[in-house]
């Protein structure tokens, strides 16, 4: 059974509330674009090369929760650094050569590459050698002084109150899923696996308040997200992590938990900033809210 968290108001009034904190968040987005936090964070962003979807589903199968990936030099170039000891993301690569002839051989002769395309030898060809990519959680900052323009989003500290974690454990239980809590590197606070083990992981060193806000978070995955087509989530993923969390910080904030400290930036960085985005996504993200809500939220009124 669904452990309900305290407090309830009328549904219009819960509509209400809703519709206004969902609004909110595109208005914390705009300022936060005037801060020179996020003109850190655009400069950051704008290193990273945008990978294709087929690279982008090679990743995730390799490393679910990964966010941003790059090569060994390239994090040495942000002032980052690849721990030892970590294994590395395989992607295919992109280059142009030109095919040399052999003894005997005429411009025109098929020339094949490694992974079996033909060409002609003498003649430009594309080649897709297999490169290293490590994700940002498998670094570290090489000077911890200097600040990290990645991070535009800090995690909460603090209680949860309300319950809202093991509420959403009974809902995930109720609904053939388990929640649970482990040791997840870096940055990482929580993901729902997509291997068909239906599992939500948080990390198990997170606060009571951003495990609760996690658990919001991968809540709304599985119930937007996991019954979608396979490669939906990889090929839209910064729509994706705007709805959830959105829903979560919605859902908290109608519980009494305010998680504007760390889910404004993470909005603001999925979406690129663009709150034409994220208002776009204001019906899908309302009905979820409601939907947990119903099974979150205990009976009785709340007390006036």
């Amino acid at each position: 059974m669904v452990r309900k968290t305290a407090g309830r108001v009328s549904v219009k009034e819960r509509q209400a509330a809703a519709a206004a904190l969902h609004e909110s968040i595109a208005v914390q987005v705009e300022a936060l674009k005037a801060s020179g936090e996020w003109e850190r964070f655009l400069a950051f962003a704008g290193a990273f090369h945008t990978y294709s979807l087929s690279n982008v589903l090679l990743i995730l199968s390799q490393r679910p929760t990964a966010t941003k990936v790059a090569g060994f030099r390239k994090w040495q170039e942000l002032g980052r650094q690849v721990r030892r000891g970590e294994k590395s993301i395989r992607i295919f690569g992109y280059r142009t050569i030109k095919a040399d002839l052999d003894d005997g051989e005429t411009a025109g002769t098929p020339a094949v590459d490694a992974e079996g395309k033909a060409g002609e030898r003498g003649a430009a060809r594309v080649v897709y050698p297999m490169l290293s990519v490590f994700d940002i959680a498998q670094t570290d900052l090489i000077d911890p002084n200097s600040g990290d323009p990645s991070a535009l989003a800090a995690r909460l500290e603090g209680d949860d109150p309300a319950g809202i974690a093991d509420a959403v454990a009974g809902w995930l239980e109720a609904c053939g899923w388990t929640l649970e809590r482990e040791a997840l590197p870096g940055p990482v606070n929580g993901y729902t696996a997509t291997d068909g083990s239906r599992r939500v992981v948080i990390d198990a060193d997170l606060s009571p308040a951003q495990a609760a806000k996690t658990a919001l978070h991968e809540a709304a995955h599985v119930l937007l997200h996991t019954d979608e087509e396979p490669g939906e989530y990889a090929a839209h993923r910064g729509i994706k992590e705007t709805e959830a969390e959105s829903v979560a910080y919605v859902l908290a904030g109608l519980l009494g938990l305010d998680t504007a400290a760390y889910s404004i930036g993470y909005v603001a960085g999925w979406a690129d900033g663009d709150t034409d985005l994220i208002r776009g996504t204001a019906a899908r993200v309302l009905s979820a809210v409601h939907t947990l809500a119903d099974s979150l939220t205990a009976a009785a009124p709340a007390a006036v």
